[in-house]
């Protein structure tokens, strides 16, 4: 027996070390700045994507709600409180139904909205990538159309276009893309600045690659998710811009009912008759919070929060188990 121990020798001994406790608590790792801001950019996405899709749906599906004609006018129902005889917003001076019209009006705003923070995203990502990575009399001759335009002031240059031009969709979305591009251009140009020296680029130029292949297959796609995210917050400002000029008399002409037209109307019944102003300038206010939170919350996203990452941690979690 003492034999037969002896030639089986000592037992291994067990090559993974113990494990020791951590001095990282679940509540330090509840308490430090990570965390909190990860908390934070999802409290702000989803309230701001609430916020937003509240006046973003209605506005959408306005057609297809049984809503009342927004034009059809009964002088004998002037001036209605909200929730009187079927009008949750009451009806104006006209007796035409505020709600109707709110969200009819919101349809021709968030267009020229949408549509000008489309074309001023293109001409800004294209403008600035092109200053940014070419650099010498591009980047000259972007910088200064820059300071230009940065120089001028802002409301002032909308209505002497619309003025000179005509207030309609296709001029004012224009000129609002104009007035913004500036802003994607700058952030464009740094970004392609920090990009074109890393050394994937200097990679690519020994392959061969051209600059303007270069500067579409691998730095455009790397800096349009920062773009990306100024374009949407730019949203909000283009409908404040257009609700600006609509309010000031030099938006969209009727038919079409804009948000600052609807404001304008009512501003003569603001001592009787609040809901006029008051309503339509609680929608704006709620779509500009909800689409400027949503932005904040996107851009402060820590990385690795995404859905692939959160696939990831799934799978992990059911390999372990």
């Amino acid at each position: 027996m003492t034999a037969t121990l002896d030639a089986s020798g000592p037992a291994p001994a067990d090559p993974t070390p113990p494990e020791r406790p951590s001095a990282v608590t679940p509540k330090h790792l509840a308490a430090a700045g990570a965390t909190r801001r990860a908390r934070d950019s999802r409290l702000k996405i989803w309230v701001g994507s609430v916020c937003a899709l509240v006046v973003i749906l209605p506005v959408a599906f306005a057609r297809v709600l049984p809503l009342q004609n927004p034009d059809a006018t009964d002088l004998g129902s002037r001036r209605l409180p909200p929730l009187t005889d079927g009008h949750l917003f009451g009806t104006d001076q006209l007796g035409r139904d505020l709600l109707a019209r709110i969200l009819y009006g919101g349809q021709v705003s968030l267009l020229v909205g949408v549509l000008a923070v489309l074309v001023s995203g293109v001409i800004g990502l294209v403008l600035g990538s092109m200053a940014g990575y070419f650099g010498g009399w591009v980047d000259t001759v972007v910088s200064r159309l820059l300071e230009a335009q940065l120089s001028l002031p802002l409301l002032m240059m909308l209505l002497l276009v619309v003025a000179l031009f005509g207030p309609s969709i296709p001029v004012i979305t224009f000129v609002i893309a104009i007035a913004q591009w500036p802003e994607i251009a700058r952030l464009t140009r740094s970004l392609v600045l920090v990009e074109r020296e890393k050394p994937y680029i200097a990679a690519s130029r020994v392959l061969g690659l051209g600059k303007t292949a270069i500067l579409a297959r691998h730095i455009v796609p790397n800096v349009i998710k920062q773009t990306s995210l100024v374009v949407l917050l730019l949203l909000a400002q283009a409908v404040l811009l257009e609700s600006a000029l609509s309010y000031l008399g030099a938006g969209p002409q009727r038919p079409f009912a804009t948000w600052g037209r609807i404001i304008s109307d009512g501003q003569d019944y603001i001592t009787t008759s609040w809901w006029l102003v008051t309503l339509p300038g609680l929608v704006i206010v709620l779509l500009v919070i909800g689409v400027n939170l949503l932005g904040d919350g996107l851009r402060d996203r820590p990385a690795g929060s995404g859905l692939r990452a959160l696939l990831g941690r799934v799978a992990l979690s059911g390999k372990k188990a």
